[in-house]
């Protein structure tokens, strides 16, 4: 079994091979068994555990552990943790650990860049990052992928992480800033794109301009939320997978509203992928892309660093 660290994992991976990766395997599709997830409480302390199976007629099996502590924010350590382990699927055998922290940022930006080039406009320029954190980091990368960003507004809950990713960003070469104003901020962006840990409503759609892109990457679970009810009323709504509307706390918000069903749910990825369900159909319409994030992702990229890594 091999152990491929994080420098490594991280070598692997540029949004110029995950997308298309990311792509090709919802058009193919795998075998993805719904997450197990278990709530964890040690003392005062409280997460939720997420673990994640997948494989694949291209012989890999792989299975994800992820942990997620909101209140690690406080001790200045990041809110989730990852790890990666991938198998033969056809003995078994363990191949290979892949840094799973590093495979989760980059699938998780991956889906939400490939979702964009399906739904934002095609001359979307101006993104806003809502929230700071890891997977927040690449989202300018993925974006500026699959469409012409050229300007990057930052909103966090805490001010002092919005300025740090601003900087960061203009170190990449973008013209980027941080704002403390986040309804102007979503009022001129063109994408929207948030990730966070919030349990309370952030974005609201009367916010939303004609023409905008709402990507949420945040609320993969029933008590988490990024956004009002409204930004689900009226706008055209996907999703990755069929796992969101059980999932996610902000379309079973929505639901629960009476703004939203599950059958007025436009699509997932893999029928956007083959071409099964149209994407953005106007330069005029509001579309939200709402992800929970799936193993297959996690499965597609941990094989893409074991064989770009693989020396023989």
């Amino acid at each position: 079994m091999r152990f491929i660290d994080t420098e490594q994992t991280r070598g692997a991976l540029s949004f110029d091979a995950v997308i298309p990766a990311l792509r090709e395997a919802f058009r193919q599709g795998a075998t993805v068994p719904t997450r197990h997830v278990h709530a964890i409480r040690s003392g005062d302390a409280q997460g939720t555990t997420l673990i994640m199976p997948a494989w694949s007629d291209r012989g890999y099996f792989g299975v994800k552990i992820i942990n997620i502590f909101p209140e690690n924010t406080h001790q200045g350590l990041p809110g989730l943790h990852a790890t990666y382990n991938l198998y033969s699927a056809t003995t078994g055998v363990p191949i290979a650990q892949v840094d799973g922290d590093i495979v989760t940022v980059y699938r998780t930006a991956g889906a939400a860049a490939l979702g964009a080039d399906y739904l934002a406009r095609k001359e979307a320029s101006t993104l806003l990052i809502v929230g700071s954190g890891r997977i927040a980091g690449l989202l300018a990368q993925a974006m500026r992928t699959v469409r012409p960003i050229q300007r990057v507004l930052v909103w966090n809950v805490r001010q002092a992480g919005a300025d740090a990713l601003a900087e960061t960003l203009r170190v990449q070469g973008f013209d980027a800033q941080a704002t403390s104003d986040l309804e102007s901020a979503v009022r001129e962006a063109d994408i929207i794109s948030c990730a966070t840990l919030s349990t309370v409503p952030l974005i609201q759609g009367a916010w939303l301009r004609p023409g905008a892109h709402l990507d949420l990457i945040g609320s993969f679970t029933p008590q988490m939320r990024e956004t009002d009810t409204a930004c689900f009323d009226g706008t055209s709504v996907y999703v990755d997978t069929d796992e969101a509307p059980t999932k996610s706390g902000d379309l079973l918000s929505a639901f629960e509203a009476g703004v939203l069903t599950r059958e007025a749910i436009h699509g997932d990825l893999h029928q956007l992928t083959t071409g099964a369900r149209q994407g953005r159909r106007n330069d005029q319409e509001i579309t939200v892309f709402k992800a929970v994030g799936s193993a297959l992702e996690d499965l597609t990229l941990a094989t893409l660093v074991y064989e770009s890594t693989n020396v023989g």
